[in-house]
Order: structure tokens, then sequence, then C-alpha cells
């Protein structure tokens, strides 16, 4: 389509840990956007070119998702491992201080890059998201009947063979939503066992070390030099789950909170754009622009 991601260029970067696939474009403070399980960085096709004119928008594939390295370790698909990675892209892009958005399993190495890099991330925003450590603290009955694939995804080759057996039941296309060539992207992802092997690594990764590390921040008292923004969609679970859905993030914030409902469903940045990017061009024009 002549509108996916329109003066955009699609890059192959090299860090330490492997080539990571991503779309760079635009002007301005440098943002990287982060998405989720199971999409790629062609998720953000719709927000990206609405904050070009402001940014210098980064959107990659995570690692273990879309066309970005696979790990060869579980290790290497911790939140730890992962933001070294991105880490390690941004600087060589020429872009050593920037912000950074993620969704959903974007949003906790997002978080992660936040506390680990603290002089190179100058503000985090979070979309449907909290510290793996709260998720796991806090979990009751609603999260098991809401979020049980995190267990199950975490038991990689029973949920491959279930996942590759019936991609469609598991990951269904839905063209009009995503559009075209985000659809295309979706489906070489979900389609390709490898890749669904990478991200379910990354669940199971958070399991066995994003937990810990977490916990471990949590214990000494850590928390983020960068300013915070928490985005939610309405019509998911996080109000549901968490009541006002920047409370788990209260211990972690060195200042005020910025709070963004989105009126959409969990996939917010395909359902309604114009107001992910609205929420994060006012965020970041707070603290960055």
């Amino acid at each position: 389509m002549a509108d996916f991601f329109p003066g955009f260029e699609l890059r192959q970067v090299e860090t330490p840990s492997g080539v990571l696939r991503l779309r760079i474009g635009g002007r301005g403070f440098p943002l990287l956007l982060l998405h989720g399980h199971p999409r790629t960085h062609a998720t953000w096709w719709q927000v990206a070119p609405l904050l070009a004119a402001d940014f210098t928008v980064v959107c990659a594939d995570l690692p273990g998702f879309g066309r970005s390295y696979q790990p060869p370790t579980l290790e290497g698909s911790s939140g730890r491992a992962k933001a070294a990675a991105l880490r390690a892209c941004m600087t060589a892009l020429g872009l050593p201080r920037f912000a950074v958005a993620g969704h959903d399993r974007g949003s906790y190495r997002a978080f992660r890059l936040a506390m680990d890099f603290p002089e190179h991330v100058a503000a985090l925003a979070v979309m449907d998201g909290v510290p793996i450590y709260e998720a796991l603290e806090r979990a009751d009955w609603r999260f098991a009947r809401d979020w049980w694939h995190w267990f199950f995804f975490a038991e990689t080759e029973k949920a491959l063979a279930a996942i590759t057996g019936n991609p469609d039941l598991w990951y269904p296309l839905d063209e009009a939503r995503l559009g075209r060539d985000n659809a295309a992207d979706f489906l070489a992802a979900t389609r390709d066992p490898t890749v669904v092997r990478g991200m379910l690594d990354d669940y199971k990764a958070g399991l066995a070390f994003d937990h810990a590390d977490d916990k471990a921040d949590r214990q000494a008292g850590r928390r983020l030099a960068a300013p915070l923004a928490v985005i939610w969609s309405i019509r998911d679970d996080m109000a549901q789950l968490y009541g006002d859905p920047a409370a788990p993030w209260q211990d972690w914030a060195s200042g005020p909170i910025a709070r963004y409902p989105i009126a959409s469903g969990h996939h917010m940045a395909e359902e309604a754009p114009e107001s992910v990017a609205a929420a994060l061009r006012d965020f970041l024009g707070r603290h960055v622009g």
C-alpha cells in the first residue's frame, strides 16, 4: 500500500547479539516503538507516520519475533538480553539517547531498557503492560482465567505443537483490521515455526529470568529514572485486573505517572492509531519535545 510507512526506510541493523529488522523515518528526538505478541514492527504502520513530523521513529522487530534474530539460548530471550540488543541497535543508528514506547510484550522490554540503561532512555511509555514481577505477584483467579496463555506458552514444546498444528485457531487473520502489508508480515511470522518458538521463549524467559530481575530491582528499591506514561485500552482487561492500570507502577516511578486511556481493544496501534499517536505526542512533548 502507498500509505504503508511512507517515508520510512527498511533496514537490517547488526548488534552484538544478532541482526534486528526495523523501519526508521521522520525527524526530531528519537522514539523507539516496540510491538507485542504475536505482532511485528509492522503493527505501527499507522502510528509511526503520525509521529514522523516530530520524532525520528524507529520501529523494530523484537529479538525472537518477525525477522529479527532468534536468541540461541533461553537467557537470550530475557528482557535484560533483549534490552541490551535494542540499546546497541539504537547506538548503531547514531541515536544513543531516545524515548521508548512498548505494547504488550514490548512494554516489558521497554521497561527493562529504561531500568538497565537510564542514561540512554529519556522517557518511557508502556501500553497494556505492568512489570512482570507485578503481574505474577498480583496474579489471582482472574489472571489465571484471562492470562492462562502465559503459562501454557512457557511450555514451549507443547505450545509449539498446538500452535503449528492449527495456526488459524491460535493466530487468526483479520486483514481488514491489520491492513494488507501488516497482515502479510503477521502471516509470515505466525506461520513460521522458528518464529513461533522465539515468541514462546519470550514468555518462558519471563518466568525463568524476568521475574527474578524485576524482583531484585524491587527489593533494592531501584526506580525508573525516566518519566513514565501508562497507556491502556479500555476495552481490554487491565482495569479489571488492577483497577487503576497505573497502580502497579507506583513503586517503580520516580515522579508523577501520566495516564492515557485509549478507546480500543488490546491491539490499540491497529484499532486506534490516532489516539495512540496523540497520547505519545502529548507525553513526549512534555518531556523530550
